[in-house]
C-alpha cells in the first residue's frame, strides 16, 4: 500500500483547518501558502472534503474552508478511504472486487485480512487532533 499526495495532502490540509480554526472560513490561497501546495491541486482535493461532508466550503468574499465536526472526530482512516479508494493491501479485498476463485484455498488470505484489520484499525485510531500536536517519538499515535 502507497499513500498517494492526494491522500497526504488531504491529512496535511485537514490539520492545517484545524490548527488555524477560528470559527471563519479559512481562505484556500492561506492554506495552499502555508503547506506548500499548488492551490489548483488543493482545490480538487477540498471538493472531495466538500462533498463528503468533510469540510463546510463557501464562495466569494470571506469564503474559503473550515471544519465542520472537531479535529478528534476525524479518524484519519476516513480521510485516507476518501482520498485513496480502499486501504486493502491486495486487490482481491478491495470493497467491490471480483470474488477470488481461488480464496477458498487460499494459504495467504488469511494473513492478508489480517493486515488488512490492522492497516484500517491503525488508522481509524488516529485523529486529526492526534495529528495536531505529535509527540517527536510519535507517543500520542496509538499503536
Amino acid at each position: 500500500m502507497m499513500i498517494s499526495t492526494r491522500g497526504r495532502y488531504a491529512l496535511r490540509v485537514m490539520v492545517d483547518l484545524a490548527e488555524h480554526d477560528s470559527g471563519k472560513y479559512i481562505p484556500l490561497k492561506e492554506i495552499a501558502g502555508r503547506q506548500e501546495i499548488s492551490q489548483k491541486y488543493l482545490e480538487g482535493i477540498m471538493t472531495s472534503l466538500s462533498k463528503a461532508n468533510l469540510v463546510d466550503g463557501a464562495h466569494g468574499k470571506g469564503g474559503g474552508y473550515r471544519l465542520i465536526r472537531r479535529p478528534e472526530n476525524y479518524p484519519v482512516g476516513e480521510i485516507l478511504r476518501l482520498t485513496e479508494g480502499s486501504l486493502a493491501p491486495v486487490s482481491c479485498l478491495e470493497e467491490k472486487a471480483d470474488p477470488c476463485q481461488k480464496s477458498a484455498e487460499c494459504r495467504t488470505l488469511p494473513m492478508w485480512e489480517k493486515l488488512n484489520t490492522m492497516i484500517n484499525g491503525f488508522f481509524d485510531s488516529v485523529s486529526v487532533a492526534d495529528l495536531m500536536n505529535p509527540d517527536a517519538d510519535g507517543e500520542n499515535i496509538k499503536n
